[in-house]
Formats: structure tokens, C-alpha cells, sequence
């Protein structure tokens, strides 16, 4: 319910220029992404995934109302960030309790069943802001979220976890040496979709860009929904198919849509135009959300997934801020079109860089390879 009406509540509402969406959106992901890497390490450390899964929806749960009380975009900033803790708290070990929850043969459809039922909520939560809104407004919305969010944190205390992988050696693991032991290969990748998050400009955009064209914010909602609709049934058969043919060409794939999206973007002028690529951009993130989960899972030494996924989703964190800084100045200052291009430039960077990681099979080649020169 909330996360659609934030961009909207600070340009209808507060009157907020579009970086500030920017800003408020980019340093959400970015605090988020400081607790990530933390809470993935220590999650390994003391092999718990479950006390921080708690601790970081709860957080979350306490903290969205407050945005009914914010007067200026600024306090909107603060109370995004410290929401994001919580999310930065609970995202590497809840990924990791997915990944123990299964066999690696079903990886991807696993990790694609999690995050459709994100996608369910997120649907959910969207119609009922736009049944909403014309009746309670956003403050009361923002109140009413509290009773969802408690919901949620008393079924996290239904959760068994299976317990983590022991590492083979003894001695005492240092944050230092965890990330050194993250393969190279895996290092590459995580700059690889760095950079691509550098220019994913995300939904936002998206809704200001409706916005731009003439649409009322109750249209932009329903477009969100759209969105949310079109991901949540794309992104079971997204996991499966990269169980079958690999994690590699889905997601070069739907770097490759969100590229398309963000050309068709510049030139979309009507209503129709922007339903067909909120379609599109759903197909896209269903390819890559939880793929690439799985991906860096796959590349992880057993013994550090959370601390791998808690260095990944740090990584595309750290850059969600100057990355929506950027598409926020480029739409005040140039024009909308602009941010759209800078999003599409770095797509295609990323897609090249992409040919230089390899997946496992690739791996598996090349050690056998070595083997027989041996």
C-alpha cells in the first residue's frame, strides 16, 4: 500500500521536485544496503537466519505510519531510510533461509515462488490504496499499513530454519577475510549488476513519467498494479527457466528488456504507450529479481551465502543513491527523456561486461579443462 504512493505523496502532496524522489528513493535502497552485508555476515557467523528475518520486519512494520505525520520531503527521507534498516536487516538471512529451504535442481523456481507471493502483496496492497485513497487520502493509508505489517511479523514466528553449512576450517572467520574468500567470478558479476543498477531507475520513474504525460495519480496506481501483476506471473516461469537453461541468459535477457523499456520510455506520449511498457517492465524484473538471487547463491562458497547475497545486495544498495540522484537531476535539469537514455546506456554497458562471467557450467568446463592439461 505504501511504497506506490511515496513518489506520488512528494510531488501531489509536498510538492517535491523529482530528484528528491530520487534521493528518497536511492537512499532508501543505500541504508538498506549498509545492514545488508552486516546481517548476512553475522547470520553466518552465529548460524541464525530467523532473529534477524524478526527484527528487520518489525522494525518495518513500526516505522511506515509515521509517514502520515511527515510535512516536508526531507522528514519523508528520514523515515524511508530507517525504514530500509529493517530491510537491510533481514533480506541476506531470509534469502539464505530460501536457499536452505531447497535443492539446488530448484533453485530458480524457488526463489521465483518467494518473490511472487511479494508480488501478491504488492498487488494487493496497491488496489487497496487505489480504493482508498479517494476516500481516507494518503495519511490515513499510511496509518493503515501498520495492520498488514503486524500480520507478517506474527507469521515469521511460524519459521524453521535448518541451520547453515559449517565452515570446513576452524578457525574464526573475519569480516575481512569472508570477502576474500567470495570467488572472483562472483566479484565480477556484482560489479557487473552494479553498474545496471546504477541506471535502474526503477518504478518511480515509471509513475512520474505517467505523471508527466497527463495521468491522475489513481490512474498511476492502477498502472502500478499492472506492473506488479504482470511480474508476479512471470517470475515462477523466470526461475524455472533459469533451472533449466541457466541463471547467464535470463538475465542478460532481461537486461536486454529493461534497455528496450527504457528506449520506448523516451517516446511515450499516451496512455497506451506506458500500459504497454509497465507490462514490459514487469517481464523484465520478473527475470532478474530473483534470478539473480539464485545466481549468486550458485557462485557462493556453501559456507557464506548470506554473507554473499548480503555483499550483493549491498552493492547495487550502494549505488541506488547517486544512481537516483542522477536520473532525478537529469529529468529537472535536461528532461524526462534524458533520465530514460542514462538508464538505457548503462543496460547495454552492462549487457557487454556480462560475457566476461561465467556460470557454472562455464566454471565446471573450464576446471576440467585445467584438469586435463594437467
Amino acid at each position: 500500500m505504501v511504497f506506490p504512493l511515496i513518489p506520488l505523496f512528494l510531488t501531489t502532496v509536498l510538492g517535491a521536485p523529482a530528484y528528491a524522489v530520487g534521493i528518497v528513493e536511492g537512499a532508501a535502497e543505500t541504508t538498506a544496503s549498509l545492514f545488508k552485508v552486516i546481517s548476512g555476515y553475522w547470520s553466518d557467523k552465529i548460524k541464525k537466519r530467523k532473529p534477524f528475518v524478526l527484527f528487520g520486519y518489525s522494525l518495518s512494520c513500526i516505522i511506515k505510519p509515521l509517514f502520515a505525520f511527515a510535512n516536508l520531503w526531507f522528514f519523508v527521507l528520514i523515515i524511508r531510510a530507517i525504514e530500509r534498516v529493517g530491510k537491510g536487516l533481514r533480506t541476506a538471512p531470509r534469502d539464505a533461509i530460501v536457499a536452505e529451504s531447497c535443492e539446488e535442481s530448484v533453485r530458480g523456481k524457488v526463489y521465483g515462488f518467494h518473490r511472487a507471493m511479494d508480488g501478491i502483496g504488492s498487488v494487493l496492497g496497491a488496489i487497496l490504496a487505489f480504493l482508498l485513497l479517494p476516500v481516507w487520502g494518503y495519511r490515513n493509508i499510511f496509518l493503515f499499513a501498520f495492520v498488514p505489517g503486524i500480520i507478517a511479523v506474527s507469521v515469521v514466528f511460524l519459521i524453521k530454519e535448518k541451520g547453515t553449512p559449517l565452515r570446513k576450517e576452524t578457525e574464526e572467520m573475519s569480516i575481512k577475510l569472508s570477502f576474500r574468500e567470495l570467488p572472483l567470478n562472483l566479484r565480477l558479476f556484482i560489479i557487473v549488476s552494479s553498474i545496471f543498477a546504477l541506471g535502474h531507475f526503477g518504478y518511480a520513474f515509471l509513475l512520474l513519467r505517467a505523471l508527466d504525460i497527463g495521468l491522475a495519480d489513481n490512474v498511476a496506481i492502477l498502472l502500478y498494479v499492472l506492473f506488479y501483476i504482470v511480474y508476479t506471473i512471470c517470475i515462477i516461469p523466470s526461475g524455472i527457466i533459469s533451472d533449466k537453461i541457466g541463471r547467464k541468459p535470463v538475465l542478460i535477457a532481461g537486461y536486454l528488456i529493461f534497455a528496450v523499456t527504457s528506449l520506448g520510455l523516451m517516446f511515450t506520449s499516451n496512455i497506451y504507450n506506458i500500459l504497454l511498457f509497465f507490462g514490459i517492465y514487469g517481464v523484465f524484473y520478473a527475470m532478474i529479481d530473483g534470478t539473480q538471487r539464485a545466481f549468486v547463491v550458485d557462485l557462493a562458497p556453501g559456507h557464506l551465502k548470506a554473507t554473499a547475497l548480503g555483499t550483493f545486495h549491498a552493492a547495487i544498495g550502494l549505488v541506488a543513491l547517486p544512481g537516483g540522484f542522477i536520473a532525478g537531476l537529469l529529468w529537472d535539469k535536461v528532461s524526462p527523456e534524458t533520465t530514460f537514455l542514462y538508464g538505457f546506456i548503462l543496460a547495454i554497458v552492462s549487457v557487454g561486461l556480462f560475457i566476461f562471467v561465467k556460470d557454472k557450467t562455464q566454471l565446471a568446463s573450464l576446471r576440467n579443462y585445467s584438469i586435463l592439461q594437467k
